[in-house]
């Protein structure tokens, strides 16, 4: 098989460039690269998440290069035009787990010949992953941006279970009502997205749906953002039934939808896809082709790796571990993704990081916050950059 071309330069920004790395711990990796004439820059590591690519980075990209850094944006693991990853949902499930995905950062950074990089920087589920770079190697991650997803910290082992009482106590926690249970017992019944995107069908789903790819994507992507007006995110009380149906449905989907016909009816108008700057029909192009030919998969085994509690185990060694390093989280004001797990935002910013400098929910985004409010995104991580990591302009 012809191996995939590097993305053609006229859709990426002039000074962002396109290339390959391999051995990348089993990969062939592809990279988006701005700031790369000098050698000399501070390293900036800029991870997606889903459905996303390297290419979601391309609006913050060049403002951090004119602060002075070489910043690179891979395609992960599962995603767009990095290859060596297992396409089958059979396949190798556990080389999708965290600790493989920081492993994946890491052999980056080596293969670039860093030995320190300056900010690790991830959004939505790319969050996790630099969370956990920053975590397990700090001598080499020298600060962590996280963006709409909060990081709550390691899972925790059982404690205090040797404690005489302590049996019944759990004994009670085994009775709590088991919330999927819960949701699909709703008036309205639900189902959790996470443990959809765990099914066999899901890629299907998406991959081949009546409307298509692309107006599943641009659908998508309207639904998440501050675009679609309903999105205002409010605290919720639990991890329950009741509370997490109050999210909207690309979050918590009614039971006998799939992801394509649950945003369907939430496809922009032309006039709204004519508005929208912030996500051109040249530039949802770039995402559909990729994939149109690469499916979901990819990235649905990372949700697997967490419903599955695939890594649960390797990760509770790190439990009561935090981040010591500097710490900043950016979201969309109208994103659900900071709310969606009750405490987490609590947990990252009063035990979790203890050296966070900031918690900015940006007006005017929703879930897409690099695309949709790129020049503030920018400025927020231009600011941070500087004072963690002492770069000049």
């Amino acid at each position: 098989m012809a191996k995939i071309a590097a993305l053609p330069s006229d859709v990426l920004p002039r000074g962002i460039r396109s290339r390959f790395i391999p051995g990348i711990n089993g990969l062939r990796m592809h990279v988006l690269e701005a700031g790369y004439e000098n050698p000399d820059r501070p390293l900036a590591l800029l991870l997606h998440g889903f459905p996303e690519l390297a290419y979601s980075w391309r609006k913050v990209m060049l403002p951090l290069a004119s602060a002075g850094f070489h910043v690179v944006a891979p395609d992960q693991r599962g995603y767009g035009r990095t290859t060596g990853w297992d396409t089958d949902y059979d396949g190798d499930l556990r080389s999708f787990r965290l600790l493989n995905l920081a492993r994946d950062a890491l052999g980056l950074v080596a293969a670039l010949g860093r030995r320190e990089v300056a900010a690790i920087i991830g959004h939505d589920f790319g969050s996790p992953v630099a969370a956990w770079c920053a975590l397990v190697r700090p001598d080499i991650f020298r600060s962590v941006a996280l963006m709409s997803a909060p990081f709550a910290g390691p899972p925790s082992l059982p404690f205090g279970t040797a404690i005489e009482g302590a049996n019944a106590s759990a004994r009670q926690a085994a009775r709590r009502p088991d919330v999927h249970e819960a949701l699909a017992k709703l008036p309205r019944p639900r189902k959790h997205y996470q443990w959809y995107y765990s099914t066999r069908e899901a890629n299907a789903d998406m991959r081949d749906c009546p409307q298509g790819v692309r107006a599943f994507l641009r659908a998508y992507y309207h639904y998440k953002s501050a675009d679609w007006g309903g999105n205002k995110p409010f605290k919720l009380s639990s991890f329950s039934a009741e509370e997490l149906a109050k999210m909207p449905t690309y979050y918590i989907m009614d039971l006998d939808k799939d992801m394509a016909e649950t945003v369907a009816p939430h496809m922009p108008t032309p006039e709204e896809i004519a508005a929208c700057a912030w996500l051109t029909e040249e530039e949802l192009a770039v995402y559909s082709g990729e994939y149109a030919r690469t499916g979901f998969q990819g990235g649905l085994q990372w949700y697997r790796c967490r419903t599955e509690s695939v890594d649960t185990a390797e990760l509770e060694l790190f439990s009561g571990r935090r981040i010591d390093i500097p710490s900043i989280f950016i979201a969309g004001n109208s994103d659900w993704g900071y709310a969606q797990v009750p405490g987490s935002l609590e947990a990252m910013q009063e035990s979790a990081c203890t050296r966070m400098l900031g918690c900015h929910l940006v007006d005017g985004a929703g879930h897409w916050v690099q695309q949709e409010q790129h020049e503030r995104v920018s400025e927020i991580l231009v600011d941070f950059l500087r004072r963690g990591a002492g770069a000049v302009a």
